[in-house]
């Protein structure tokens, strides 16, 4: 049943690839650690590991090209060879402060639950200033299970304070839309180029980017 504008009370964000262009960051660094091994970092590649934690998404890596190489070297590795990509490249997804700014003048509360470490997210927001933008932030560390299980938007959804279903959750990857419809959330998929083949099935709708109406006509803000 779609409910009603007005009941959509609160927000939830992925981080990666939704509110910043990370997944084609991730890219870049799975793309240099695969070539000093002779291998190629591959669209299938990506999208099985989207969305899910570091230390799944990187043994998953390890498992497809049987690197001679554990969880904990290519994690160095990555934190060796991700700063300087960062310095350069990041940026917000088209769309994103704008829907910020919006919430904020409407009081809709926000969070972000993301597959990522809390020492990576807070270094993301730290560069753009966005850390007080939010109410709550939920991480990989915060959880048992990660996506594409519900753990984590059981838990965004108990500090929200809210039914799952007057929770809008804007996710970019199908294990994301996947953790999310699982808790009930109402889903809404905003895939980016790393992600427009994805299975979406079960969101509300596809949005073109953060900046689409249809998102902020579900929020009441139109």
């Amino acid at each position: 049943m779609t409910l009603p504008d007005k009941s959509l009370q609160a927000v939830v964000f992925d981080l990666d690839g939704l509110l910043f262009n990370t997944e084609e960051l991730y890219q870049r660094v799975g793309t240099e650690i695969l070539r000093r091994r002779g291998h190629e970092f591959t669209q299938a590649l990506l999208d099985a590991m989207m969305g899910r934690p570091s230390q799944i998404a990187l043994q998953i890596m390890i498992d497809r090209h049987q690197l001679d190489a554990t969880v904990a070297q290519l994690l160095d590795e990555t934190a060796e060879t991700f700063p300087p990509i960062l310095d350069e490249f990041l940026e917000p997804m088209p769309g994103a402060e704008r829907l910020l700014d919006a919430l904020e003048r409407a009081q809709l509360p926000k969070a972000i639950a993301t597959s990522s470490s809390r020492t990576f997210l807070d270094n993301i927001l730290g560069r753009v200033d966005w850390m007080s933008r939010f109410h709550f932030l939920l991480t990989s560390e915060d959880v048992t299970d990660g996506k594409p299980h519900p753990e984590i938007y059981q838990k965004a959804a108990a500090r929200h304070g809210h039914p799952a279903d007057r929770i809008l959750v804007l996710e970019d990857s199908h294990n994301g839309c996947r953790a999310a419809i699982a808790a009930g959330m109402y889903t809404v998929a905003v895939p980016g180029d790393h992600s427009r083949a994805h299975d979406f099935t079960g969101t509300r709708f596809i949005a073109e980017t953060l900046a689409d109406e249809r998102i902020y006509r579900a929020l009441g803000l139109r």
